[in-house]
């Protein structure tokens, strides 16, 4: 049985008393399995449905139509309550933006999670300082935002999203913010993270992030227009990539 399961997904958009005209298809008959254990890279423009299917695996919102099970639950008609302890127990989320609080130490951003959680103040802080040791910092545990570079908080970002012990982790253009070789070393640490058995999917619109991951779907107006296994990922054809890419934007 897959991790992700989504069979027949759509999501429609209308406004409250809408027409026809006005209601959009985000999302369009997407059949998909991810098994335990991937690295999956979604591809898209923007608009194209990519962050909207990411929303629905993270249950971040609900399909339309059709079903979606997460390891073997089906998610579609969960309450909002059921959502959010889902969420909560059995998936990690990083951002672009680190959307950590400002004025609470590294460690205690890292906690959060699990005050929601009621877990006891020893065992949290304990569990709160090995995630940092295993993103490197924990050196930093009683450091701020303001006092981190933007590669250490958005690597507190994925310390924060580990302490729960999610089955997967989804990851929503988390080197957008970062420069080129700070953005390389968040990916070294998300492909540990998965080569130790963690379920990761990322959305991204850059070729040489996504050359991390081994499997990539393109998502093109709400349908999934390609999935496809990716090679081993090669550093030198990553740097090629970038600087291809910077040349386009400059």
């Amino acid at each position: 049985m897959a991790l992700i399961e989504l069979r027949g997904i759509g999501k429609v958009y209308r406004p409250p008393g809408g027409s026809a005209e006005q209601t959009v298809h985000a999302l369009r008959e997407v059949n998909l399995d991810i098994e335990a254990g991937e690295f999956v890279a979604i591809m898209g423009s923007s608009g194209s449905g990519k962050s909207t299917l990411m929303n629905l695996i993270g249950a971040l919102d609900q399909p339309s139509s059709g079903h979606y099970r997460l390891d073997g639950e089906a998610v579609e008609h969960l309450s909002g309550e059921a959502l959010a302890t889902l969420r909560n127990r059995r998936i990690g989320f990083v951002f672009q933006q680190f959307n950590l609080l400002p004025r609470t130490t590294a460690l205690e951003n890292v906690e959060l999670p699990l005050v929601y959680a009621g877990v006891a103040p020893a065992a949290r802080r304990e569990r709160a300082r090995a995630c940092l040791e295993m993103v490197g910092l924990g050196a930093r545990a009683d450091h701020t935002p303001a006092q981190l570079s933007g590669g250490q908080q958005q690597r507190v970002a994925i310390a924060r999203a580990l302490v729960n012990r999610p089955s997967l982790l989804l990851a929503d253009e988390p080197t957008g913010a970062l420069d080129s070789a700070t953005s390389e070393e968040v990916m070294r640490l998300l492909a540990r993270l998965n080569a130790e058995g963690i379920t990761l999917v990322l959305v991204t619109h850059e070729t040489d992030i996504a050359a991390w991951a081994r499997r990539m779907l393109v998502v093109r107006d709400g349908r999934l227009v390609e999935d496809r296994a990716l090679p081993p990922h090669d550093p030198a054809a990553g740097a090629q990539a970038a600087a291809a890419s910077a040349g386009l934007k400059a």
